[in-house]
């Protein structure tokens, strides 16, 4: 069972930028992946980018990669989420994904084992 624990979630003027952060119990696999998806008010969960334990990050929303930069720190097994530049479209709740193994090309949720309980972002106007 891999425990995981979200934060750095807060409301941010646009254009502005934060990090949000997952922390991961130890993962007994040598070989795993961890993503970040999110929810928006009224609309079903998505993903926004995932990165393997070799460090290969594999992008769920393309119109997002230019802003955000997925990243993981083995050392802390502490799962990053580098925004910049945010707008109000990227208000939501951004959680946290793990699964053992390769990640997804698509962002098949189901396909993740592990969730947080989320960190809300909210960008003001």
């Amino acid at each position: 069972q891999v425990a995981l624990r979200e934060s750095g979630g807060t409301s941010v003027r646009t254009g502005g930028s934060l990090r949000l952060s997952c922390v991961a119990s130890k993962y007994a696999h040598t070989q795993y992946c961890m993503g970040w998806f999110r929810q928006a008010p009224g609309k079903e969960r998505e993903g926004v980018a995932a990165i393997y334990s070799d460090g290969k990050i594999t992008t769920y929303d393309w119109s997002a990669k230019r802003r955000f930069t997925i990243s993981y720190d083995r050392d802390e097994n502490t799962l990053y989420l580098q925004m910049n530049n945010v707008n109000p479209e990227d208000t939501a709740v951004y959680y946290c994904a793990a699964r053992d193994f390769q990640c997804p090309i698509v962002a098949n949720q189901e396909a993740f084992t592990y969730w947080g309980h989320g960190t809300q972002v909210t960008v003001d106007s």
